[in-house]
């Protein structure tokens, strides 16, 4: 067990990031771009843009304690980010709110390992976008590991069903989680809206430990959304001055 989990280089965990891609690379991209709505196998589609209806538990069903959202994007490195575009780039899959509405969900999406390139699968409470700027997240941070190939699936699945199932036991404080496909590794990483807060992120470090079997010497690390915004702000600043687009 205690190779399972290699600790990488420091970056971040998706959002906004910029990353450099070869040409086949980015050949290859396109052709998943192409191939988008087949992450969600039949009975299940992407959302159009705007949806909102709130949903509720069925008769007989058994209720979450929070609404949910999954959400799915993609990006082809190399590729300029900014804020619009990765708004842009993610796509709703649906809302649920009981855990018979989740597993007609998660049972007919693709597994994180079975995902190519450059791409995320996001689970957040509704209401609340995957992104650093929402009103629920600019104040916090995340819970960022990074793991070899051949883990996310396991490990996304160990994580979410945690999330669902209350069992960080800090209130209202998560806000989502997300698992980030990578050419080299994955990386699965879990939002908190108060980074301030340094008894309820070591909480969620000590849970997130015991969800996913962790071994004692893996490397977590915490990043506050506000120090990713400045870092991606300060990278494209760069670029922009040197006449890179």
């Amino acid at each position: 067990m205690n190779n399972k989990f290699d600790a990488l280089k420091d970056d971040d965990s998706g959002d906004h990031e910029q990353d450099q891609g070869s040409p086949k690379d980015s050949e290859k991209e396109k052709l998943e771009e192409d191939k988008e709505q087949n992450i969600i196998k039949k009975k299940v589609s992407i959302l159009p843009k705007g949806h909102s209806k709130m949903v509720v538990p069925g008769p007989g069903e058994h209720p979450l304690q929070y609404n949910y959202t999954f959400w799915y994007s993609r990006r082809t490195p190399g590729r300029p980010a900014s804020t619009q575009s990765y708004e842009q780039n993610i796509k709703q899959i649906g809302s649920f709110a009981s855990v018979e509405q989740f597993w007609r969900f998660y049972s007919h999406m693709i597994r994180p390992g079975d995902l190519t390139g450059h791409s995320d699968f996001h689970l957040f409470k509704e209401g609340i976008k995957p992104m650093w700027e929402d009103d629920a997240n600019k104040m916090g941070g995340k819970w960022i590991i990074r793991l070899r190939k051949g883990l996310a699936s396991r490990c996304w699945e160990n994580l979410i069903l945690a999330m669902l199932g209350e069992q960080f036991m800090v209130g209202e404080e998560i806000c989502g989680a997300v698992v980030s496909v990578r050419f080299q590794e994955d990386i699965i990483s879990i939002w908190n809206k108060t980074a301030s807060d340094q008894a309820t992120t070591a909480r969620i470090r000590d849970t997130l430990r015991r969800v996913l079997n962790l071994p004692p010497n893996t490397i977590m690390e915490y990043k506050t959304h506000t120090d990713s915004i400045k870092a991606w702000e300060d990278f494209h600043g760069l670029v922009n001055a040197s006449g890179g687009r």
